[in-house]
């Protein structure tokens, strides 16, 4: 298993979103991204986690609404890589993942987009 305490983790997660491309990241409103260790959950076997409504749900969102949350773990990210490199994909691949569920695009979609 890889080790890197929180404040690195969070480096290279923000430096992994800074890479993605303008197209992808522009569009996003009222999102925040979190960093946490672990799902609270811990039958839960995820990288990560999006949470609220997406652009195709959004006819039910309304003023005052509280941000979407992408939140990333770092605990399982770490048990899955074995370098830093395998890290940074495997980051880069979740925030694409998490991103995509905020615009709309399910799983099966992503696939074949080649996303996921």
């Amino acid at each position: 298993m890889l080790e890197m305490d929180a404040d690195a983790f969070e480096r290279l997660v923000i430096e992994e979103l800074d890479l993605l491309p303008d197209d992808m990241v522009d569009g996003l409103d009222n999102v925040v991204f979190v960093v946490e260790d672990r799902p609270e959950d811990p039958a839960q076997d995820l990288f990560g986690l999006y949470e609220g409504w997406a652009l195709t749900e959004r006819d039910r969102y309304g003023m005052g609404e509280l941000p979407d949350r992408i939140t990333l773990y770092r605990e399982p990210h770490l048990a899955a890589c074995a370098d830093e490199q395998a890290l940074r994909h495997e980051v880069h691949t979740t925030l694409v993942h998490e991103i995509a569920h905020f615009y709309g695009i399910d799983d099966e979609k992503l696939h074949e987009l080649g996303w996921a």
